[in-house]
């Protein structure tokens, strides 16, 4: 009889490319992940890993047992939530990932109201960039994710997945209080053309985004600053070290020494809730987009 948890590690190094970054995903060390590979290979009689370079590689026989693994643990997953709806509550783990405006304006609301009307329900939240969370979803390692595409670079969603719009939020230019646009009553990005900016680091969501929306109105950016965390951004952009779009969601409290300005054409994010098509039913994802949807700035 095979085991399912050495097959979710077999397929765990399948899906993440490597012993230590499966390791990683599945939150245990690299010789407990060694230890359960041989283990399935004693089961199975078959040589499932080989050495390659300075790592390891499935063999065919890995490759073939980690195609059934993908099938074998999405059909656990059905049969999971189809218990779950048939006892029709909330229960057990549900993990969550999120982008971090979305963790910290969304989240701490979201977890109390989940708390309260399903106790028996036991919600965790891990902060992740949009892509690594469809990427983490899709492969099983959460049941549900709270991702954003912007309104003129929408995100692709890997098959297998079904979404839910939970509202649109609004970005505006964030400047110095001394800053001659700042008493305007909106601003528009070409004015902005000769400013340095504040950003997020490279390869996030929303610096790629900015990148893609300057260069688009004929602006190549000047990036001064980089932080992921917004209000780190504010803290500069208060100093006067620059100007940065600034969405709603997350961004209070606003520091002394910020102007916001609504950009003119109200540029917008949308913000969703993500789950694996086989988890529709099941009470616990329905329980926190329900959650999500009654704390949204449009619930």
């Amino acid at each position: 009889m095979l085991n399912l948890d050495r097959l979710r590690v077999l397929y765990a190094v399948r899906s993440h490319g490597s012993v230590s970054a499966a390791a990683l995903a599945l939150r245990v060390t690299t010789s407990a992940v060694s230890q359960q590979l041989a283990k399935l290979e004693r089961e199975t009689g078959q040589r499932l890993l080989a050495k390659s370079g300075r790592g390891v590689r499935l063999t065919d026989a890995g490759r073939l047992l980690a195609e059934h693994a993908e099938r074998i643990l999405s059909q656990v997953e059905v049969a999971h939530a189809d218990l779950e709806a048939q006892r029709g509550q909330a229960v057990g783990e549900l993990r969550v990932g999120a982008f971090a405006t979305a963790a910290r304006g969304l989240f701490p609301a979201a977890l109390a109201t989940l708390r309260g009307a399903h106790p028996q329900l036991r919600p965790t939240l891990r902060e992740m960039e949009p892509e690594e969370a469809l990427r983490v979803l899709a492969r099983g390692d959460i049941d549900l994710a709270v991702v954003l595409d912007w309104y003129n670079r929408p995100l692709a969603l890997p098959g297998g997945l079904a979404r839910v719009t939970l509202f649109d939020d609004v970005a505006d230019i964030a400047l110095p209080v001394a800053h001659p646009l700042a008493d305007r009553s909106e601003v528009d990005l070409t004015e902005l053309a000769d400013e340095h900016w504040v950003s997020w680091p490279p390869g996030a969501i929303c610096h790629d985004w900015l990148m893609f929306t300057l260069r688009g109105r004929g602006i190549e950016p000047k990036i001064e600053h980089t932080a992921f965390e917004h209000h780190t951004q504010l803290a500069l952009i208060a100093a006067g070290l620059g100007v940065a779009v600034a969405p709603r969601l997350g961004r209070t409290p606003v520091p002394d020494g910020v102007a916001l300005v609504p950009l003119r054409g109200s540029i917008t994010r949308r913000v969703y809730a993500v789950w694996r098509e086989g988890s529709t039913g099941r009470p616990s994802v329905r329980a926190a987009v329900a959650a999500l949807h009654e704390v949204s700035p449009d619930g």
